[in-house]
């Protein structure tokens, strides 16, 4: 009698083989580059207005007592030795007749230790208190709370710590919280995963991508811009979907600053455990008395600015692992003659490949977006900065603003690139103005090129395509070769770093359950094929190991 036994195994063997290809079937960007899809929903539910958190909200309102801390966030320095972590003690006030806080009344103290029960450290830093003034009669002026930034040295990369935040003089102490470094860099060591997030602001569908997120249990959360919307609201906390639609005759472009208290208390479960990354958008811009701008952005976050060498809060860097961050601000000048293109130019000049492998940028506004909202209004940018980002070799870029999901093929100069980075835009957090729907490329959608210059910068640097499919048109009549995947639904990223040459990206719908993927990518580096630039001259200018000493 036959025996079939070794053929069964050897069937259950192969089976178990083509399940396991089948399951791990996940494209890589080596596949590209892809046709270009557009993904769309019959369920319009997900894309319309979502709406605004009141102030009544239990998770937004104020919880604590006389000076006690509020929340409290951890940030990263930039290394795995340091991190920041910020709270705001005593009230906030609004109204015709404020009195700021005086910041030297409350002392900024952590106490922290590698045990929950002895925290033998501690860490003293400063504090302030912003104001946002309106000189036109019947706006109401604010006053935050005083807001305290500490930053912890010395610490272990990929160590847990406990701590308390406060004025133990008072006393008016915090609750013990913990967070983990980042492990030290090396391209060998990365952060599990990172969430990526944008333009959320504080609604019930930023609650859900929050909720998305927290289960996918992200070591570093990284926001490209647009946080609050506070500037939304009029003064008297009256709100919009559409700021200019709704309030025309304004005076000013006004804003209602207990939004930056409320999304801190609803932000705070959250980051007061995972470090939190901001570079600004233009919902931060926030103009006030004096031409003042950026004020609550620049005030209520901390940022490896000096770590880094920038000393601006709107562009810096920092490492994560084996990754090197650049966060760029595309509000503030971006021209070679700048402070901020040359102090890129240092910063990539002092990246080391062989120990942070790699490199990811992330600003507000997209270069490569297909959709009609904010279509190329950063070209003057691009113009500026993608050939000393390209030379160099950045991996990845990240951005937002545009309310809707989308990734590249690997594109430079909009054409298809092997050697340039993938482009992903997650401007779908979930805050309070619609989705984007309308592409460029729909009949009867390309914008009039004499609407796409950036407001805020000035200048125009979008013309008509000069050669490939578009040539002589200001856009394409079919989705761009350069887009491979687009779709209009809440949602966020998770990257997770494999090693020096892949990472697993992985973009997650609100309306689907949990950890499920609606696009996933193997991003694949390929260092033989595509060198990077170097420049010792600058590298022995500003050697990275002494910014640890800034």
């Amino acid at each position: 009698m036959p025996n079939f036994y070794p053929i069964m195994v050897a069937f259950a063997i192969l089976m178990l083989l083509l399940l396991v290809c089948l399951v791990d079937a996940i494209p890589t960007t080596l596949d590209g580059p892809f046709p270009p899809l557009t993904v769309s929903l019959d369920d319009s539910g997900f894309r319309g207005n979502a709406v605004d958190l009141p102030g009544t909200d239990p998770r937004v309102r104020r919880m604590v007592n006389g000076f006690e801390p509020e929340q409290i966030s951890v940030s990263l320095s930039t290394f795995a030795d340091s991190v920041w972590i910020s709270w705001i003690t005593g009230e906030s006030q609004i109204g015709e007749d404020i009195k700021p806080l005086d910041p030297n009344s409350v002392a900024s103290v952590v106490r922290y230790g590698s045990l929950r029960h002895t925290l033998s450290h501690e860490a003293t830093g400063y504090s302030l208190v912003y104001n946002q003034l309106y000189p036109f009669q019947g706006l109401q002026n604010y006053t935050s709370g005083i807001i305290h930034h500490v930053r912890l040295t010395g610490l272990e990369p990929g160590a847990q710590y406990y701590y308390q935040c406060g004025d133990p003089s008072i006393p008016a102490m915090s609750a013990v919280h913990a967070f983990k470094t980042m492990p030290i860099s090396s391209p060998q060591s990365y952060p599990n995963r990172i969430a990526i997030v944008g333009d959320l602001g504080l609604t019930y569908n930023t609650t859900s991508t929050i909720d998305h997120m927290s289960s996918n249990e992200p070591d570093l959360i990284v926001l490209v811009g647009d946080v609050t919307y506070a500037n939304l609201y009029l003064t008297n906390g009256t709100g919009s979907d559409c700021y200019s639609c709704s309030f025309p005759q304004t005076p000013i472009h006004e804003t209602y600053q207990p939004r930056w208290d409320y999304w801190g208390r609803f932000m705070e479960p959250v980051v007061s455990t995972i470090p939190l990354m901001v570079v600004e958008g233009n919902h931060e811009i926030e103009e006030q008395a004096e031409h003042k701008t950026f004020l609550s952005y620049s005030s209520r976050f901390a940022f490896p600015s000096v770590e880094s060498g920038s000393f601006s809060t709107f562009y810096y860097s920092f490492n994560a692992g084996g990754i090197h961050f650049i966060m760029l601000g595309a509000y503030i000048s971006y021209y070679k003659q700048g402070e901020q293109y040359k102090w890129l130019e240092r910063d990539l000049a002092s990246v080391d490949r062989t120990v942070t492998p790699w490199l990811i940028a992330t600003w507000h506004p997209p270069w490569y977006s297909t959709y009609k909202a904010h279509y190329r209004e950063a070209e003057c940018m691009r113009v500026e900065m993608e050939e000393l980002l390209y030379s160099y070799g950045v991996d990845v870029v990240f951005n937002g603003h545009v309310h809707a999901y989308e990734r590249s093929n690997r594109v430079y100069n909009f054409s298809l690139d092997s050697c340039a980075p993938l482009h992903i835009m997650v401007g779908d957090g979930g805050n309070r103005e619609k989705m984007a729907i309308k592409h460029a490329d729909d009949p009867g959608e390309c914008p009039d090129p004499l609407t796409t210059p950036d407001e805020y910068m000035g200048g125009f640097c979008a013309f008509n395509f000069t050669t490939g499919p578009a040539a002589g048109k200001f856009c394409w009549d079919r989705q761009p070769d350069f887009s491979a995947y687009r779709e209009s639904s809440f949602g966020h990223g998770i990257l997770e770093v494999k090693n020096e040459t892949h990472a697993l990206w992985t973009w997650h719908r609100n309306q689907d359950t949990y950890n499920s993927a609606g696009d996933q990518i193997y991003i694949v580096r390929q260092p033989d094929k595509c060198p990077v630039r170097t420049n010792p001259a600058l590298k022995s200018k500003a050697p990275r190991h002494l910014l640890r000493d800034i």
